[in-house]
């Protein structure tokens, strides 16, 4: 589960994209490229040759801290973290570490900064990739307040298209351009357009295939809180091992009577078990109604 690689976006604001470039660059032991480009991309290129980027994103909300206050800021304060090709037990520390810098230097999330997180794609097969859909749909509700995903971050992470769901299941795809097929079918615009309207959903599959063939999950409020990013990213992890190993899965919303427990069964079966896990559970089930030690009691 923890094996596959994964790379994470996540946006802030407070600092700007140098400063956030000089706080990487500095506990990453690299040096810092500019790129000149249309996103005035900050490079910070550490010791083992992997690239970590500070990006503009135009959907970023820019503020900055000014005695005390919250303010509105000028562009430069509109900063993206992308990160190389990570794996969880190698790099995990290192990504945590970087927020912990990032926040100290005086970056912060609002309610307009997201994190996207992109899963290798290379050992999903036509089965697996409906898996995921149907995964991702049957749970929508739970993880959307779970998450507490923000009102104002709706649109670039819409839930998983009920039409898309019906047709993935009716038809019952057994290729992957068949799949494809049908993710883009409804849309005008091409397939190859990099900002794609299919790509704002929880799963984008946009990514998959027309970007780096990677799976992604939007769903989450971006934090500069080291422990919860550690926790979207076991999920994202989590979820991907369930859609490649479960023979199926179904899209049907189960009736939920007590919330924080069948979060906490959902992800105990899922394998975010032990010590190592409770923290994630911990964050994963705060916001959600009921008793995690809940049990059904004979009438």
């Amino acid at each position: 589960m923890l094996t596959t690689r994964f790379g994470i976006e996540v946006e802030l604001t407070g600092i700007t994209r140098k400063q956030a470039a000089k706080t990487a660059a500095a506990f990453l032991g690299g040096r810092i490229e500019s790129s000149g480009d249309y996103y005035d991309t900050q490079k910070v290129i550490a010791p083992d040759g992997r690239v970590w980027k500070f990006m503009s994103d135009g959907s970023i909300r820019t503020q900055k801290k000014e005695r005390g206050r919250i303010v509105t800021a000028g562009r430069e304060y509109s900063v993206e973290l992308v990160s190389p090709i990570l794996t969880y037990r190698e790099d995990i520390e290192t990504l945590q570490e970087l927020i912990r810098r990032l926040r100290k230097a005086g970056g912060f999330a609002n309610t307009s900064c997201g994190i996207h997180i992109h899963i290798d794609g290379a050992d999903h097969t036509p089965r697996s990739i409906r898996n995921f859909i149907n995964i991702i749909a049957s749970k929508n509700d739970l993880f959307y307040k779970a998450l507490q995903i923000e009102p104002d971050r709706m649109r670039f992470c819409k839930k998983m298209d009920a039409a898309l769901v019906e047709k993935m299941n009716r038809r019952k795809p057994k290729t992957m351009a068949a799949i494809e097929s049908i993710w883009y079918e409804g849309y005008s615009e091409s397939r190859s357009t990099h900002y794609h309207n299919s790509r704002y959903h929880f799963l984008n599959l946009h990514s998959f295939f027309n970007g780096n063939g990677t799976i992604e999950l939007r769903g989450f409020n971006s934090e500069l809180h080291a422990g919860k990013i550690r926790s979207y990213i076991v999920l994202a992890l989590a979820l991907n091992h369930q859609a490649l190993t479960q023979k199926c899965a179904s899209s049907k919303k189960p009736q939920v009577e007590n919330e924080k427990f069948a979060m906490r069964t959902y992800l105990n079966r899922i394998g975010l078990i032990g010590d190592e896990f409770k923290n994630c559970r911990e964050h994963l089930c705060k916001h959600l109604d009921g008793n995690a030690a809940w049990r059904f009691r004979a009438a």
